[in-house]
């Protein structure tokens, strides 16, 4: 009875510990990353989720319908660092509802309905870096709301309806803060007078789309200002005491909004001025604007955007000697006169991108001094071997979304210092020998997204030897050759299609660390088994540590063993359609350190748990979109911390198997084929347990079967009937043990001799059965039974005569019974091998256990048979007070006639002459051993 209360304590215990393994959420998903990321996004919320791990570092409720936060919604979140709230209908926020929020660093509000801020709506958040409350409905602001945020260094109010400076004095006063974004709100004055303070650290004001009626600074109260933004605001007036109260002002936005003399002004007060943007203008006004600052300021950067320019002549920038970098986005530009920038002598960077331009401005080429160039999103179709011919300092050029269809030698053959080229996402067709002369520091080339197909032959990048990423990857096919990548020692990133994995393809890519293959027959008869991988393919890619292959559905490849051989740096591996059998177990014998794996859309239904015995530094496992009905090959990977199976066809699940990963901390086995059924009531209990490892979406689990329980969740299935009651079960099993030891305990006390012999009775039965089956001859004319201390007598008496003289075979134990067989089987067979047993009795074999059990198998027979098969010979005079404690021989003796060695001292001869009468009794000893030996021949 004692066993109960332990049993079931352990059984408690174990119940326990298994609710620390694994926890699933309602509402939410924990993100697999280096900091506790808890994202709700789009999951129809009212309120702050409160069943969500209390150690998350970044909580994300953005798109939901979130109305109000309660003072107790986040006091349990005390690790919080990031707090996204962005996109709801929150429309008011209890007093204190962030006091204990002491980590919190980042606060985004934005995107609500908030009309008021209290003064206590922030207590507590002194750690609070950024605030974002943009696009809500903010008009009142309490005097003191801002006065907790001392660590506050960004707020973002744009879009709100305030419109009185007063409101927000506090925010420029706190020690930290640098950056104010008012965009799109009411103010209509910005006025040192309404600031009750004498100096401020922000150095970043944004005033855009305001109703400012004047800008006016007669104290120096922003000694740290660098930029201010005020484009789209009405026309005002500007004023400003002292050139020296913006002195370290370096970068102003402005629009249409200003006249010519307070743009004039503007630029006057900002003497360190190197950064301008202007818009939107219409043309005339541009061109004043431009012409006033390129002459009047030190700007080194201007941007010109959402102007209706078309065109550019060659006065609109003749006195920006100065700049050095330009940028003309979204301006319509269609034309630009062929000395438009002549006068740009030391511009060194030019974006026109998302224009008009149909070729490359021939005004580009004098620019001797460019470094970047942007023609991005235009419409160029052709280029000149002239266009490029002079920039030889350029490092940067950008061709990508445009018309381009031939690309020759010559268009880059004079960009001896050019370090990045895109290319993407043109109709290239050919290519020829482009990449063959100048490029020579040429470290990126993009030709990702082409909108044709094109050929590469052998060596097409020999030249760029310095090319440390290629992009490859196009909407149409690159059709490549096996030479194509030689000379490319130093590539570091190779993404490319191909039709076919070879060995010499992948040749000489010795520091190649990035591998993306997208796999195509590249014909219209596809879905092939001609097509086949090269056994050894990347056995030259030593230095790989990420390789990731997509092959299209309709096309497939022949998978040898050793696929992966030579990738014994490989740590990342991902494929998908590329295994349409079970993986060999030999597969990833090559690759050791591989920690994450992704093998999605495959055919397979099961695997070897051999596949993964070489690589048990695994982390991270993806076996999405694929046909398993079982993951206990998994069982071996006890360093798994990420395993993702969705989309199988997994029914049943043994939550034992996630008990053996301890460090996996993110499960994902949504759209399986769940049995709602007592086979899974175990996992469904691991699922509700909590603290370490995540079941994504375990929540929304559905019940797939049996029909009965159709469209129910899976996590709603009652296993109730399903459970034992382990009370009852430890109290029967414990009953029985106790009852089943006092039955043994008394049969062995009292009735130990008579289940012996009952034993042995049943042995002589069933071997007497088998003999008689048999229609067996006796092997032996008897057996001899003794004692060991009797042995001397029966070897240098007894043997001598029975076999020496009267020719009796015998059976003797020391030399006769089988090695390695059972003592009992061997006596039994002894006993039924042999005509007689002649039992040899004295006080040793009185006192023998296994002589007791030789003359009860002898009993039997002769109960048995009713035949004269024993025969006793007494050794010594043994009274009867001795032999009484031997009932069974006392029986024989009154039964059975025997022989007393003692007395025949003096008669020798007539005792052998009596024992060789007992032994023939039903046959000749001539007779019997001359039969015997015939049945053996």
């Amino acid at each position: 009875m004692s066993c109960r209360p332990l049993l079931f304590l352990l059984a408690q215990t174990f119940l326990l510990f298994d609710m620390f393994l694994s926890f699933t959420l309602n509402n939410c998903t924990m993100e697999f990353s280096e900091t506790e990321t808890l994202s709700c996004q789009q999951r129809l919320l009212q309120k702050i989720p409160d069943d969500v791990p209390l150690n998350s570092e970044v909580l994300d409720v953005s798109f939901n319908q979130i109305s109000q936060i309660k003072k107790n919604d986040l006091k349990r979140f005390l690790e919080l660092n990031v707090l996204l709230v962005t996109r709801n209908q929150l429309q008011n926020i209890d007093d204190e509802a962030f006091v204990n929020l002491k980590k919190l660093r980042i606060l985004d509000l934005s995107h609500n309905n908030l009309t008021n801020l209290t003064q206590l709506v922030f207590a507590g958040l002194h750690t609070l870096t950024s605030l974002n409350l943009e696009h809500n409905h903010i008009s009142q602001i309490a005097p003191n709301t801002f006065q907790p945020l001392f660590s506050l260094h960004r707020v973002v109010l744009s879009f709100n309806r305030i419109s009185n400076l007063a409101d927000i004095t506090a925010l420029f006063t706190l020690p930290n803060m640098q950056q104010i974004s008012l965009t799109k709100n009411l103010l209509t004055s910005f006025d040192s007078d309404d600031l009750p303070f004498n100096s401020s650290n922000v150095t970043e004001i944004s005033l855009n789309y305001n109703k400012l009626q004047n800008f006016i600074l007669k104290r120096d109260v922003f000694p740290r200002l660098s930029s201010v933004k005020l484009t789209g605001s009405q026309q005002f007036d500007w004023y400003v005491a002292s050139d020296t109260f913006l002195r370290n002002v370096t970068e102003i936005s402005l629009s249409e909004s200003f006249s010519l003399a307070s743009f004039s002004a503007i630029l006057n007060s900002t003497r360190s001025l190197q950064t301008l943007l202007l818009t939107p203008l219409d043309r005339p006004t541009a061109k004043s604007f431009v012409q006033i600052a390129c002459s009047t300021t030190s700007v080194k950067t201007l941007t010109l955007t959402f102007l209706t320019l078309r065109f550019i002549d060659h006065q609109f920038f003749q006195s920006c000697s100065q700049l050095q970098e330009l940028k003309l986005p979204f301006n319509n530009i269609e034309q630009l006169s062929s000395q438009s920038f002549n006068s740009l002598t030391q511009l060194k960077g030019l974006d026109m991108n998302l224009n008009q331009l149909s070729k490359v401005p021939v005004s580009v080429r004098p620019l001797w001094t460019l470094e970047v160039l942007d023609l991005s999103s235009n419409s160029i179709r052709e280029i000149n071997c002239l266009d490029f011919a002079n920039l030889t300092r350029l490092i940067s050029l950008n061709l990508r979304r445009n018309q381009i269809v031939h690309l020759e030698q010559c268009y880059f053959q004079n960009l001896f210092s050019l370090d990045t080229l895109d290319l993407g996402r043109n109709p290239v067709h050919t290519i020829g020998r482009t990449f063959e002369v100048g490029l020579s520091h040429l470290r990126v080339l993009l030709l990702s997204g082409n909108l044709d197909q094109f050929w590469l032959g052998p060596g097409a990048f020999r030249n760029l030897s310095s090319l440390r990423i290629l992009n490859l990857k196009s909407n149409k096919f690159i059709f490549t050759e096996y030479d194509v990548f030689e000379g490319m020692e130093k590539l570091r990133r190779l993404v490319s299609w191909v039709s076919e994995m070879s060995k010499e393809l992948f040749e000489g890519l010795r520091d190649l660390v990035f591998l993306e293959l997208h796999m195509n027959s590249f014909g219209p008869n596809t879905r092939t088994d001609q097509n086949s991988s090269d056994e050894t393919p990347f056995s030259n890619l030593q230095n790989l540590t990420q390789l990731l292959i997509f092959v299209e559905p309709t096309f497939s490849i022949k998978i040898f063993p050793d696929v992966f051989q030579g990738l014994q740096s490989l740590v990342s591996l991902k494929v998908d359609y590329f295994f349409r059998a079970p993986i060999h177990r030999r597969t990833f014998t090559h690759t050791p350190l591989l920690t994450r794996l992704s093998v999605t859309n495959s055919d397979f239904s099961f695997l070897s748990a051999e596949v993964f015995d070489p690589i048990p530094k695994l982390e991270e496992l993806d076996l999405s979109k694929n046909k398993l009905t079982t993951l206990e090959f998994l069982g071996n990977l006890r360093g798994l911390q990420m395993l993702v199976v969705h989309d199988n066809h997994l029914s049943i699940i043994n939550e034992t198997l996630f008990q053996s990963f301890p460090s996996l901390t993110y499960l994902d086995l949504s759209k399986n084929a769940l049995l709602c059924d007592c086979l899974n009531a175990g996992f469904q209990e691991w699922v509700w347990s909590s603290n370490r490892t995540q079941v994504v979406g375990g929540a929304s689990y559905q019940c797939m079967s049996p029909v009965t329980q159709l469209e129910q969740r899976f996590l709603d299935f009652d296993t109730r009937l399903c459970k034992i009651d382990i009370e009852f079960i430890l109290f029967v099993s414990c009953s029985s043990v106790t009852l089943l030891t006092l039955v043994l305990s008394f049969v062995y006390h009292f009735l130990r001799w008579q289940l012996i012999y009952a034993y042995n009775l049943f042995l002589a039965h069933v071997y007497d059965t088998k003999r008689r089956r048999r229609n067996e001859a006796h092997r032996y004319d008897a057996f001899i039974s003794y004692s060991v201390h009797d042995e001397e007598w029966v070897c240098h008496e007894m043997l001598p005569v029975l076999e020496g003289q009267q020719g009796w075979r015998l059976c003797l134990h020391h030399r006769d019974f089988q090695p390695g067989k059972p003592i009992v089987e061997n006596i039994t067979d002894a006993i039924y091998s042999s005509r007689k047993t002649v039992c040899v009795i004295s006080t040793s074999y009185l006192q023998s256990d296994w002589c007791s059990r030789e003359i009860q198998m002898a009993s039997v027979r002769l109960f048995d048979e009713h035949k004269d098969v024993l025969v006793l010979v007494f050794l010594e005079e043994l009274s009867p007070w001795r032999l009484s404690p031997y009932y069974r021989m006392r029986r024989l003796m009154k039964k059975r006639s025997y022989l007393r060695w003692p007395r025949a001292s003096q008669h020798r001869a007539v005792f052998w002459q009596n024992l060789r009468r007992a032994l023939e009794s039903d046959a000749h000893p001539d007779q019997q051993h001359r039969l015997v030996q015939s049945e053996q021949e």
